[in-house]
């Protein structure tokens, strides 16, 4: 299938669902015929939701994380891991085979300096015009938020895990 106009969404915020908001537009691609790129920056654990996803013909998936990577704790394995994210969006974004990249998670790897922001500018002004983006993750760089065409921000108003809850399989992740 062929879009005629490809979007630039941005997911971003405090609150929950930035990545699972991208599944569900992966997903809806997916039911109407199109090829879909997921690629994870900073993500290993577990994620119950893709052992549905990788089963998905048109759904793609990779992951570059290094488990129990925390902000401040970089190591240049992250440098590594995170270029070969981006990388990997370069290559599905221009191939001609997806018509919708998701980049998760890649606003914590922009606000973390794994990589330079002019990348991920560029590769959003030079990406083919059919080909639909979604940016997500934490702390949007203003420079990504100002080029693109759809920004949502979750914000938490309320959440269980504040009260000592842990995060449920299935559920959180």
């Amino acid at each position: 299938m062929f879009l005629l106009n490809g979007y630039i969404r941005v997911y971003t915020g405090k609150g929950q669902g930035k990545t699972t908001s991208s599944f569900g537009a992966g997903l809806r691609a997916v039911g109407a015929g199109y090829n879909v790129f997921l690629v994870q920056f900073l993500k290993s654990r577990e994620d119950s939701a893709l052992n549905i996803l990788k089963d998905i013909d048109g759904f793609t998936i990779e992951r570059y994380g290094r488990e129990g990577k925390l902000k401040g704790d970089t190591l240049p394995v992250d440098y590594e891991l995170a270029e070969k994210a981006f990388e990997a969006a370069e290559e599905a974004v221009f191939s001609g085979e997806y018509d919708l990249v998701i980049m998760d998670e890649v606003n914590v790897a922009l606000d973390q300096e794994l990589i330079d922001v002019e990348r991920v500018l560029g590769l959003i002004e030079d990406k083919p015009v059919e080909v639909e983006v979604i940016l997500t993750g934490r702390y949007a760089h203003p420079e990504v938020i100002d080029v693109a065409d759809l920004v949502t921000e979750m914000h938490p108003v309320k959440h269980y895990l504040k009260s000592g809850v842990e995060a449920r399989e299935g559920f959180d992740y």
